[in-house]
């Protein structure tokens, strides 16, 4: 129907870890971050949204998400691993901090600095 639809591939150019900002061989590792809340509107291009869903690519190494998470200040919860889809969870407290968990499990979450 003539509808481009770009897709990443390696001809688009080198794709960068966005943990340690080296070239990624092969297949990245992308991991996504859940909205916080589901809004029933989609917000206008003037809004700007509480966190970027990604996706984010990475090499197949968790110590480059972790070292991503540790650039923005994001907690991980020590119940939970890294996977591809991650759910963020406010911290109360008195700056507004965020934690990112797989939501695998269902006791309480233990946060600790990714």
């Amino acid at each position: 129907m003539g509808i481009r639809i770009p897709t990443i591939s390696g001809d688009a150019g080198t794709v960068l870890c966005r943990g340690c900002a080296r070239p990624i061989e092969g297949q990245p590792f992308r991991v996504s971050v859940m909205d916080i809340v589901a809004v029933e509107r989609a917000p206008s291009l003037a809004e700007a949204t509480p966190i970027n869903p990604g996706p984010f690519q990475f090499h197949s190494d968790p110590a480059c998400v972790r070292a991503w998470m540790r650039e923005r200040g994001y907690l991980l919860c020590r119940r939970s691993e890294v996977r591809g889809l991650m759910r963020p969870v406010c911290i109360p407290g008195e700056t507004s901090r965020l934690g990112l968990c797989d939501g695998v499990h269902r006791d309480e979450h233990l946060f600790v600095p990714a």
